[in-house]
């Protein structure tokens, strides 16, 4: 391993990203000859071949897929020293790249704004995705932890998972759609409005299928399918027929600020509780570790 070079990884992740090696030379500064002799050395220290060559380029092996993962959560690492020793050398809080799933959003909003009161001067990225999306970031390094849930991934367990709390969720719906302001709605009641869903396979895709089963109904087919808290607002703003399933988190910062209301409608299943999840095993900076205390409190000790 002391025979790997930093250089010999940024190939690696150039070959990927461009399939060739020709284009992959150009971005790391290297002519041809010397980006083929740095991946021959690379594949002779590691004792496997990384890419097959084709006629479409360089496709990783299987070998090579590992390679490269292991080399974004390196290139990641060192990016993450950069920041840590700019935030020192200038006083400074450090950077944070958090995840969050729509739901969240309030949640995570109120614990960056209490940490942020803390450390001023720290450097804050938030994205906004699926579970599945914020997971893969996750792996490859591309955030420090996000706001979602584990048990979408096929392989939970290469993750650290902290409970934050249960989500409880609402339907809502634009203030002038029919079933505003009607007492104790039926799922039946909604059967004929048109739903804003996250895609299949997400958990509240998944209990909102549970909901229409357990009723007895047809689960709606002219869906709209949105992972963002905007779109689903505007949307249902636009259109008095439409409906969406969102946590009550959002429901209530929607509703409290006029552009939505909460539809009467009590929904039999448990959502999956929040969770924050970090990559198993990697290091915490002082940022994520303000984040963890104000997100989950006792729970983080474990």
């Amino acid at each position: 391993m002391s025979r790997l070079h930093a250089k010999q990884l940024r190939l690696l992740i150039a070959i990927e990203e461009s399939g060739s090696l020709l284009g992959a030379a150009d971005k790391v500064g290297l002519t041809q000859p010397g980006a083929s002799k740095a991946l021959r050395e690379l594949e002779t220290t590691l004792q496997v071949d990384l890419f097959e060559r084709t006629n479409r380029g360089l496709i990783p092996t299987e070998a090579g897929h590992c390679a490269l993962r292991f080399a974004r959560l390196i290139q990641s690492d060192i990016n993450q020293l950069r920041f840590e020793l700019d935030a020192i050398a200038s006083g400074v809080g450090g950077h944070l790249a958090i995840g969050t799933i729509m739901g969240a959003v309030p949640l995570l909003s109120d614990a960056l704004s209490n940490v942020l009161a803390r450390q001023p001067h720290m450097s804050v990225e938030i994205i906004e995705d699926t579970s599945e999306t914020l997971l893969g970031m996750i792996e490859r390094g591309q955030i420090h932890a996000a706001i979602c849930r584990s048990s979408v991934s096929r392989t939970p367990e290469v993750y650290e998972s902290l409970f934050i709390k249960q989500e409880s969720l609402s339907v809502i719906a634009s203030v002038r759609h029919p079933a505003m302001g009607a007492k104790a709605v039926q799922l039946q009641d909604l059967q004929d409005s048109r739903w804003l869903v996250y895609r299949a396979r997400m958990p509240m895709r998944r209990l909102l299928e549970r909901e229409f089963h357990e009723a007895g109904l047809h689960f709606p087919s002219h869906l709209i399918e949105t992972t963002s808290a905007l779109a689903t607002v505007t949307m249902l703003g636009r259109n008095s027929d439409l409906v969406a399933l969102v946590s009550d988190d959002i429901a209530n910062y929607f509703s409290r600020n006029g552009l939505v209301g909460i539809i009467d409608l009590t929904l039999q299943s448990r959502s999956e509780p929040y969770e924050l999840v970090l990559r198993k095993g990697a290091p915490r900076s002082a940022a994520l570790g303000l984040l963890v205390d104000a997100l989950c409190g006792d729970t983080a000790e474990g």
